[in-house]
């Protein structure tokens, strides 16, 4: 990877590379009003076009961050334009993901609260007990081999390749990782994924060595299917996002 430069890329659509950063900086400012960011770590990323991807830099808080902090940058670590480094395992492990998963074009990682402890549990997974979770069935895959931090091209190709054709990976005593064909879908699956751990963690402890409600596989899939055709749902959710935003955080939009 190279020092942080301010190059501008032509070849990108100006209007697409603008609202770009601005989804990028409101997915990311939000998610720090949820608490689902930890310290100045994890990262989003957004892929423009092949090879070009937007993503957060390092060193800032999600809290801070306006459109103009994102960073463009290739599928080597190059950045193209911004003005800040780029945090070394955000490119191993997103640049792998947009690389081998095609549908990938938004990638969101996170450590957030809930979703990472089920993630602390030997053999920890999402059980298919309320509706926020069967939004999510047959998209969730499991990476139960904790392995470091992604310093390296080696263990950024193993974690994508733990993601298959899921849209959500849990990653052994580590994370989650979610991805989506846009942003808006990726955020919201992101939200409802944390509700949904919550909601479990909650009810297993309420629970008292009482087994969890189990929704039968067909209902799961029925419903599963009925969300997913929703989606209309996910983009009114992030509009409302930059609303609130644009109220309350004069400037975030700032590139």
């Amino acid at each position: 990877m190279t020092a942080p430069t301010h190059h501008t890329a032509a070849s990108l659509n100006p209007a697409s590379l603008r609202q770009g950063k601005i989804d990028l900086a409101a997915a990311l400012r939000w998610a720090a009003r949820l608490g689902l960011n930890e310290g100045v770590c994890n990262h989003f990323s957004l892929e423009l076009a092949p090879d070009r991807y937007l993503i957060n830099p390092q060193g800032l808080h999600w809290s801070e961050v306006t459109a103009g902090d994102m960073l463009l940058i290739d599928g080597s670590g190059r950045v193209l334009e911004g003005w800040h480094a780029l945090e070394p395992t955000a490119f191993f492990i997103h640049s792998w993901i947009h690389r081998t998963s095609p549908r990938a074009k938004a990638v969101l990682h996170t450590h957030m609260p809930h979703a990472t402890a089920l993630t602390l549990i030997e053999g920890g997974r999402l059980e298919w007990c309320n509706q926020n979770t069967l939004r999510f069935w047959g998209r969730v895959g499991y990476d139960d081999h904790y392995n470091g931090v992604a310093l390296d091209d080696a263990e950024g190709v193993r974690i994508a390749s733990q993601l298959k054709d899921h849209d959500v990976l849990f990653m052994a005593s580590h994370g989650v990782t979610v991805v989506g064909a846009n942003l808006a879908w990726a955020f919201d699956d992101l939200y409802y994924l944390e509700r949904a751990c919550m909601h479990q963690l909650l009810a297993t402890q309420m629970a008292a060595g009482k087994p969890l409600r189990q929704v039968p596989e067909a209902l799961c899939a029925r419903v599963g299917a009925q969300i997913a055709g929703e989606r209309q749902q996910s983009d009114l959710f992030f509009a409302s996002i930059k609303r609130m935003l644009d109220r309350e955080s004069p400037g975030w939009a700032t590139i």
